[in-house]
């Protein structure tokens, strides 16, 4: 994936700098060079690179810091704010608001995306309590409107288009009347796209705009056309007033960051990127935290937002008096296997987490993970309510599991799979044993007094408390979970 390659480089180049006996001029110069590399491989604007280059080393200077000042330190926080200085048009886009009819027109070329980013974007605010409806304006490619239809009727968002009219414009107009009158309020049209810029599109385009009189005009760009971007880019805003930039393909191609930088450029700010095929794969771009996940160092305001989404208010109370109590049965971990899917792909989850940089988790491994979650949960529908409910690994003889595996059409080795990874999360759960009440009280500094790292490290497996950097990377990262209010919100308490 290109954000995985791009921020596995950087952060190796970071990494590399941290190991060094001395923080000297010679080791400030290999990282920097280092990520330079990196970013010109991903495409990366020249002029863009060479001055992020430049005013960190302006910040950074090695000879005026006086003793005791962490390097290091200084150096990562300049690298990560100039990265965000690149890709921040330092001005927000338009946000839909509800209670009113919000149209938003999607533009873009022929191959970009353009027709499944629609669905995506609808379907995303769906979830968020919207009601969307698609308009397909693209009379200029054949099956567009079928593409669009077969994507609503997956996502259960209504649409409307037409297979005679030929005229894009009375098409828009129609749609855009008729959802308004059906009292939807994010109203998104789809338009025609071109293998290339041409007049034609502009003047279609421009009319479908002054017709349907859009809130946001959303341009959407392949990730994979590298520097061609900024001129792209620029065509498309001098034509319809672009008010943001959704970027798509993001996972296949490794000149990503040539879009990025080249949408930054005019000014025009990235609010999502698509990162896969399916609806799910659509994130949020927000500059600091994706800065931050692209150089290993997590977000995890971002992760406990999807904990929140996932597990319902109502829930929250429920989920605390397991944590408090510590009884961790199967039943549990099947519902805990249903909050991690519903939190979108596992990769996009754990590069939220620190120590964890888009690289340690590959695109084939994340679909293997979810499969394997899938594959327990099939083995888990074939279990009694006695089985799901006991908390003893004992009530789990042979014939039990012979029965489960026929019930599941899994092999017996894969249940008995299932019950050693249920045992290690039951280890790890009644480490938590009493800290639900703690922080649901409140009460941090005794949440972090009894929630230690030496007791987190026994029940992580090796090869994550590895990634966490170790013991010390540990330590670190629960100081940084414990200082803010995103534990609290991760276990319902904190301020009202």
């Amino acid at each position: 994936m290109v954000l995985a390659q791009l921020g596995g480089s950087i952060s190796r180049a970071i990494q590399q700098m941290s190991n060094a006996t001395v923080i000297d001029e010679k080791a400030l110069n290999d990282c920097l060079n280092e990520i330079t590399r990196a970013l010109l491989q991903s495409d990366v604007q020249f002029k863009l690179v060479r001055d992020m280059q430049t005013n960190i080393k302006k910040i950074v200077n090695l000879d005026d810091l006086a003793a005791g000042h962490n390097k290091r330190k200084i150096i990562q926080q300049a690298i990560f704010n100039e990265l965000c200085k690149m890709l921040d048009p330092g001005k927000p886009s338009f946000t839909p608001k509800k209670g009113k009819t919000n149209v938003v027109m999607f533009v873009g070329l022929q191959g970009s995306g353009k027709t499944t980013t629609c669905t995506k974007y609808a379907y995303y605010h769906q979830k968020k309590g919207w009601k969307p409806a698609l308009v397909c304006a693209d009379t200029f490619r054949a099956g567009a409107f079928d593409q669009l239809k077969q994507n609503a009727t997956k996502a259960k968002i209504p649409f409307y288009g037409s297979y005679t009219e030929s005229d894009p414009v009375k098409i828009a107009v129609e749609g855009v009347e008729r959802f308004k009158d059906e009292n939807c309020d994010l109203i998104i049209v789809d338009t025609s796209g071109r293998h290339k810029q041409e007049a034609s599109l502009f003047e279609e385009m421009r009319q479908v705009s002054e017709a349907t009189r859009p809130d946001l005009v959303i341009f959407v760009m392949d990730s994979s056309i590298g520097q061609a971007a900024f001129d792209q880019a620029q065509a498309f805003k001098q034509s319809v007033a672009v008010g943001a930039v959704i970027i798509t393909k993001m996972d296949g191609h490794a000149k990503g960051g040539g879009a990025l930088s080249a949408v930054a450029a005019t000014k025009s700010p990235v609010i999502f990127i698509g990162t896969g095929e399916h609806m799910d794969e659509f994130e949020v771009f927000d500059v600091k935290p994706f800065v931050s996940r692209l150089l290993g160092m997590g977000d995890l305001s971002g992760f406990m937002d999807k904990i929140k989404e996932v597990v319902p208010m109502d829930q929250q109370p429920e989920l605390l008096q397991k944590l408090s109590e510590g009884n961790f049965t199967l039943r549990v971990m099947y519902e805990q296997f249903q909050n991690l899917l519903k939190m979108g792909p596992i990769g996009q989850v754990f590069s939220m987490l620190p120590g964890f940089s888009a690289d340690l988790m590959p695109k084939g491994h994340e679909k293997e993970g979810q499969a394997k979650i899938k594959r327990y949960m099939t083995m888990m529908d074939s279990m009694t309510n006695q089985e799901l409910d006991n908390s003893n690994p004992k009530l789990m003889n042979e014939s039990r599991m012979m029965r489960i595996a026929r019930g599941s059409g899994r092999p017996v080795r894969e249940v008995m799979e299932l019950f050693e990874e249920y045992k290690r999360i039951a280890k790890a759960w009644s480490n938590m044993k009493g800290l639900g009440k703690m922080a649901k009280k409140g009460d941090m500094s005794s949440l972090s007094r009894n929630m230690n790292a030496q007791q987190m490290s026994k029940a992580l497996p090796p090869q994550m408390l590895k990634q966490f950097g170790g013991m010390g990377g540990l330590q670190n990262l629960m100081k940084q979970m414990g200082s803010g209010k995103d534990m609290m919100g991760m276990f319902g308490g904190g301020d009202k």
